[in-house]
This record gives structure tokens, C-alpha cells and sequence, in this order.
């Protein structure tokens, strides 16, 4: 783990060229932390499956009366035959497509988890330094539960993603690729059907690939997106900044206008899908909301840990 000095920062930002679940930036503060410089592994989750023989979300068959708690009410139970055991896979179509639809390019396949990511045929051979995906919220809590850590806040992920950069567009600077240079795993070409791959990665990465942040932080942009402890709200910062009225949790824990039903939790930094056509998502301020009882081939995290109480002086 690397330390995360905290302080007060910049939140979210201004930038025109940035998306409304962003805006406006107000100011924050976040106490100084502990951080994993990597993204959880392949073999860092095995270890904990082995250790506590965990079975993860992806590999139970799905509960209709969990999921229809984030459907329409009027939602008809799905064929018995239908409820089964699996996750969403990123199958790149052979043609362009309407990038509206995002059924042409996720797929919900039985039998996708985390030991196989594309699906039963597929496997981590090659990949135990790869981040783990096909994960939930709850997998990633009890993996952090187990390792003595937790997952951090929204705000605690961007203050360590910027490292310092506050008004910076990216995580290193205001130029995507410095002097050419691939800073970060994302998806070069026309998504989705058009991955050239010249950062040398169609999928995900081993961690590491990619240099680490002023923090000492790799893969803190792209690779993939990476959950953290906060609700998913569209207009948190219109909240904070005063020109939206404060959200009432009683009714929902999370605000997604475009599905009122949601359940999400905020995931940052983006993913190796992330195009400058479609998801210009690899940059320190981008959120989006994830279901928070699913998990996808591109959605990991990395843990951090509060520093010891004894350490600052207290009882």
C-alpha cells in the first residue's frame, strides 16, 4: 500500500468538456489514508476464496426477490430457466452500431465469474496478475473485510487519483498521451467495434503496465473502472454546491434519473473500453453508477486502510 497524505481538493470539475454527473467542482477534504497501489489481483482474490471458501454473487443463481426490488413493480418473474448463475461480457460487435444500444455489445452469459470472465470456456490462465473482475459491491466489502482493509470513498479515490493535479484534465497532466506515450490501458479506435489496440491491450492489463501516478498509484485510470463505498447520486455536486436540494435517502439511497429503481454504487477512473467516441471516462473527476449486486468484465477495486489510532496519538 502507498500513503495518501489527504487535505483539501478540488472535487469534480468545471470543464465544458465534462459530463453533468461531474459538475459543478466544490471543495472537500479528506484525511490522510492508505492505498493499494495496484488494483485487486486475480491471485490476491484467490487467496481469500481459498482462505475463506467465499462464493461471489456471479456464482450463485440469481434471487427475484433481491432483483426485482430494482425493477418496475408491475415486472414479471423471468422463467424459471432463465435465473441462472452468470455475469455481463463485453463481445465487441463485427460492424458499427447504434452506441445507444448497449445490448449489442454486453451480453449476459450463464457461468461468467470471476475464475472465468468471458464464460465457462474461458479462464485466469495468463492473467493472476490481471485485476479481478466479475466481482459485486458485497464481494469487494468482504474481500476488504478479510485483508483488514475497506474500500474508500468517492472522494478519497479522486483526491489519490489526482495526486496533486487538482485542475488537470487527466490524472498526469492536460495531454492524454504525453509526448506520445500511453499513460493509461483504454480503448483506442471506434468503439465499440474498432479497438486497434495500440496501447498493446484488447482486454484487461497485468497491473503495472502503466506508469504509476504522482502517488505512487498504478492502473488508477483505465484498466478497469474501480468501485468505491458511496451511493451513486447524478447530481451530488449540485447537491454539495447548494443548487439542488439535498437528496432524500428515505426514499432512495441513490438518485439515477434515467432508472429510478436503481441500486448503484460510484465507480471511478474508467475501464480498457473507455473511447474518446463514446466514454471519454478516463479522467480523475468522470463517476458513473454501478448495480451494486453485479459485476461485469470490466469493474475491479483496490482497497484502503485508515491509519492506526495509536499512530495519531489517540486512546
Amino acid at each position: 500500500m502507498v500513503w495518501i497524505p489527504g487535505g483539501d481538493f478540488s472535487m469534480g470539475t468545471n470543464e465544458d468538456e465534462a459530463y453533468p454527473a461531474e459538475k459543478p467542482a466544490v471543495k472537500r477534504h479528506v484525511d490522510g489514508f492508505w492505498m493499494d497501489e495496484t488494483e485487486v489481483t486475480n491471485k490476491e482474490f484467490k487467496a481469500f476464496v481459498d482462505a475463506t471458501g467465499y462464493v461471489t454473487i456471479a456464482e450463485r443463481k440469481p434471487d427475484w426477490e433481491e432483483m426485482k426490488k430494482q425493477l418496475p413493480p408491475d415486472t414479471p418473474k423471468p422463467d424459471e430457466s432463465l435465473l441462472q448463475a452468470g455475469s455481463m461480457v463485453f463481445f465487441p460487435p463485427s460492424q458499427p452500431v447504434d452506441t445507444r444500444d448497449i445490448s449489442q455489445w454486453w451480453k449476459w452469459v450463464d457461468g461468467a465469474n470471476w475464475r472465468h470472465p468471458e464464460g465457462p470456456e474461458s479462464n485466469l490462465e495468463g492473467r493472476w496478475d490481471h485485476p479481478v473482475v466479475q466481482v459485486s459491491f458485497d464481494d469487494a466489502v468482504a474481500y476488504a473485510e478479510w485483508a483488514g482493509k475497506r474500500l474508500p470513498t468517492e472522494a478519497e479515490w479522486e483526491f489519490a487519483a489526482k495526486s496533486g493535479f487538482q485542475n488537470k484534465r487527466y490524472a498526469w497532466g492536460e495531454e492524454l498521451r504525453p509526448n506520445g506515450k500511453f499513460m493509461a490501458n483504454t480503448f483506442q479506435g471506434r468503439f465499440p467495434n474498432a479497438n486497434r489496440g495500440e496501447d498493446g491491450f484488447m482486454g484487461t492489463a497485468p497491473v503495472k503496465s502503466f506508469p504509476a501516478n504522482a502517488y505512487g498509484l498504478y492502473d488508477i485510470i483505465g484498466n478497469v473502472w474501480e468501485m468505491t463505498d458511496d451511493w451513486f447520486d447524478a447530481i451530488k455536486f449540485q447537491r454539495l454546491s447548494g443548487s439542488a436540494p439535498v437528496l432524500d435517502s428515505n426514499m432512495n439511497q441513490c438518485y439515477n434519473p434515467t432508472n429510478p429503481y436503481a441500486q448503484e454504487r460510484v465507480i471511478k477512473g474508467g475501464s480498457f473500453l473507455c473511447s474518446d467516441n463514446y466514454c471519454v471516462n478516463y479522467r480523475p473527476s468522470a463517476r458513473q453508477g454501478h448495480a451494486y449486486d453485479s459485476g461485469t468484465s470490466n469493474v475491479g477495486f483496490r482497497c484502503v486502510k485508515d491509519i492506526p489510532n495509536k499512530a495519531l496519538g489517540m486512546k
